[in-house]
């Protein structure tokens, strides 16, 4: 096997994920390449950063052992990115509530079935969530609260991410690469200015961009664009105070994140199509049958909306080699801050196949 640091690696997509490759790799001792034109718009950025580990209700197959791993893997991260940002936090616990009682009693058997995982049902009287049916004008809200899980802010997360990768001295490019093709041992890469750059592996962190470079079809491979939409609101009203609310929660599917007291968050992932619309804002607003007055489009400062990559016909996400020297790790289309850990190591112990 060829020395480590011998081998340059490019990886494609600055999100989450190739982020975190990218620290995983660097332990190795390879030589690191990041190209990405958007690095400051990537879809990690426009995530809300939800961490649902112990609160995903599907117990089996590969998502779950990713899940799993990641879970144990972030306490290991937060202690080590911690040194170049101590606010760094995951704010916990994570409550999902709803209004539907098919679904509660679904949540409540969830809890039931999972004893050791550190979860609670939330009735309708729990002092726990009191001020959440005050403030939301709903009385019928009920569920769980995992307090392992919670939320990380995305856009602190990336920049932490970034003064230890410049600390180790990870290359990047701010440019689009164009074209990739195999020469011999080594690869060439080409950016959209003309640039050559050549690795001897490349990993395509890029999402649905990745079929431009390759032919998808031929590994197989289908993305499907999936819309994740995000609303902020500014409250007027003196006698509301959001900081009486948890840090991180979803009702009837929505997640909402109080900013301070007259500021929050709601956001949730459309799986149906991937244009956003007034009608999807809209929807945003509708979380309950008993409207709260507060909630209302007049009172939205900001809104956004990130494109993101569900794979078809195979689980999320698509962690494969391709052939000698190309690997791809993408796919994630509403896990991808939770999962990178897990996947980054996968990709450590996949590396050393290709050298």
């Amino acid at each position: 096997r060829k020395n480590a640091h011998n081998e340059h690696i490019l990886i494609i997509g600055s999100g989450i994920v190739g982020k975190f490759s990218a620290l995983e790799l660097s332990k190795l001792g390879f030589r690191i390449t990041i190209a990405d034109p958007n690095e400051g718009k990537s879809c990690s950025r426009a995530s809300l950063g939800i961490l649902m580990g112990k609160i995903y209700q599907k117990r089996k197959g590969r998502s779950w052992l990713l899940r799993k791993q990641s879970i144990r893997l972030w306490q290991e991260w937060l202690t080590i990115l911690k040194n170049y940002n101590h606010k760094l936090e995951i704010e916990k616990p994570l409550f999902q509530l709803t209004t539907n009682t098919e679904k509660f009693e679904k949540l409540k058997n969830f809890v039931i079935n999972n004893p050791k995982d550190n979860l609670e049902i939330i009735e309708k009287d729990s002092k726990l969530i009191k001020n959440i049916q005050n403030i939301f004008n709903e009385n019928e809200i009920r569920g769980i609260v995992s307090y392992d899980d919670g939320r990380i802010d995305p856009t602190s997360l990336l920049n932490t991410i970034n003064i230890y990768l410049n600390k180790i001295n990870v290359d990047k490019i701010n440019e689009e690469i164009i074209s990739i093709q195999k020469q011999k041992s080594q690869w060439l890469a080409l950016t959209k200015s003309g640039v050559e750059i050549y690795p001897n592996i490349i990993i395509l962190c890029n999402s649905l961009h990745a079929q431009k470079l390759i032919d998808l079809k031929k590994f197989n491979i289908k993305f499907r664009p999936i819309l994740g939409q995000g609303i902020e609101l500014l409250c007027k009203n003196k006698l509301i105070d959001f900081t009486l609310l948890p840090k991180v929660f979803s009702i009837n599917g929505k997640n909402i994140i109080p900013l301070s007291s007259r500021k929050i968050i709601i956001g949730s992932t459309d799986e149906m199509s991937y244009v956003p619309t007034n009608e999807k804002i809209k929807d945003l607003l509708q979380i309950s049958e008993n409207k709260p007055s507060w909630l209302t489009d007049k009172n939205i400062i900001y809104k956004w909306h990130g494109i993101r990559s569900r794979p078809e016909g195979q689980p999320s996400p698509v962690l494969k080699s391709l052939e000698k020297g190309l690997i791809i790790c993408s796919g994630f289309y509403k896990n991808g801050i939770l999962l990178s850990p897990a996947c980054a190591e996968w990709l450590k112990s996949e590396i050393l196949n290709h050298i």
